[in-house]
């Protein structure tokens, strides 16, 4: 059984590496994304890539933001030629997004910085501790969701 000390001292020292490590993670990935996109607008592509094709609606559900912050990062990518938008043909009010050839080929390039990057840090464990260690981090991302459901 955990004394209370014990769960204070097991908080602190989650809150402490929790922030050092996203800082430094962000910070990493986002010098390989390059100045061209935010570390959004990359999680947005990397989405769109995954599924080939969805809605503005869909993203600001995925990506648990107010359909306006994600209309405001479709446009910066539309600019950019990264993404294309076509009007559902039964219902015109549905706008489909997709990636264009210069998107797909952007987010490959970046993808390939980003995996070469992440291969330096996860290869310092061996394949037992970095099973233990996305488990673990899957199993917290699944306790999170459930207590945002309970709220």
């Amino acid at each position: 059984m955990l004394t209370e000390q014990t769960v204070e001292n097991l908080v602190n020292r989650y809150i402490d590496v929790s922030f050092s490590v996203t800082k430094k993670a962000e910070a990493m990935i986002t010098a390989q994304i390059g100045s061209d996109l935010t570390p959004d607008q990359h999680y947005i592509l990397r989405y769109i890539n995954r599924v080939g094709s969805c809605t503005s609606t869909e993203l600001a559900e995925v990506f648990e933001v107010n359909k306006s912050a994600i209309t405001a990062i479709i446009t910066r990518l539309w600019e950019k030629g990264f993404i294309q938008r076509t009007r559902d043909e039964n219902d015109r009010r549905v706008v489909y997004l997709t990636l264009t050839e210069k998107g797909t080929q952007y987010f490959k390039n970046t993808e390939e910085r980003i995996h070469h990057l992440v291969r330096q840090f996860i290869t310092k464990f061996d394949q037992q501790e970095i099973n233990q260690f996305i488990d673990s981090f899957e199993k917290l991302n699944k306790v999170l969701i459930e207590l945002k459901e309970q709220k």
